[in-house]
């Protein structure tokens, strides 16, 4: 790939100085990319994130001294500009959808091929998600269970969306179809579509994915 003017800054944090190696020399060949530093623990993460504030943070989930999440959850405090991807052995969907509620911006398990990495690195650039290889869909089902207690703890704070738009949301977040909602509000499918236009407009989201995560960042929840 031709060399960037601005090309894309990453941090690698990972225990093991093997692949650490390994993923340098294979970042090192991409002319949009640059490693700016390396994390060999959960809380040197932390501290080079914020000293360096690299574009792209390339996470272990199982770090030495603060885990992987744990040092998500602290840096997602400071609602750092860098977007981080985690890199894994093995991640259920329960801790997928954690990671994304805490900033997460991909997931890909260290076993991928090396094009889905860097797929994976310029797709969250570009603002977008990347989860291994499952579909929103897939992920959304795993929200289930967080979405299931947004209602007894919902915000004030609606974001200008209305009760119906409200109901909307909490069904996007449960993991239904358009045509699931159309049929549980007895609307149409046209309508449904509308409405998540404006839910999107309303809430800076782009996709349903985002929006699920927006409302359960959020606690929104339908009006009773």
């Amino acid at each position: 790939m031709l060399q960037s003017s601005n090309p894309i800054r990453i941090l690698i944090a990972d225990d093991h100085p093997v692949f650490r190696h390994g993923l340098r020399t294979l970042l090192a060949a991409e002319g949009d990319l640059l490693v700016v530093g390396e994390a060999t623990n959960g809380a040197e993460v932390v501290n080079l994130v914020r000293q360096l504030n690299p574009d792209i943070l390339l996470l272990d989930l199982a770090m030495p001294r603060l885990p992987g999440l744990d040092a998500l959850r602290e840096l997602s405090a400071s609602k750092p500009r860098t977007r981080t991807i985690l890199l894994t052995v093995a991640i259920d969907k329960l801790q997928i959808v954690e990671a994304l509620k805490l900033g997460a911006r991909g997931v890909v398990l260290k076993e991928a091929a090396t094009h889905l990495l860097l797929k994976s690195i310029r797709a969250v650039m570009a603002g977008q998600y990347w989860v291994g290889q499952e579909s929103v869909s897939d992920v959304l089902v795993a929200m289930r269970e967080l979405v299931a207690s947004i209602s007894s703890e919902a915000s004030t704070d609606t974001f200008g969306l209305t009760a119906r738009e409200l109901e909307i949301v909490f069904a996007v977040g449960a993991g239904l179809t358009n045509r699931d909602i159309a049929s549980k509000l007895s609307i149409s499918e046209e309508t449904v579509k509308k409405h998540l236009n404006h839910i999107f407009d309303k809430t800076g989201t782009a996709n349903r994915l985002e929006l699920a995560l927006f409302a359960i960042r959020n606690k929104l929840a339908p009006k009773v």
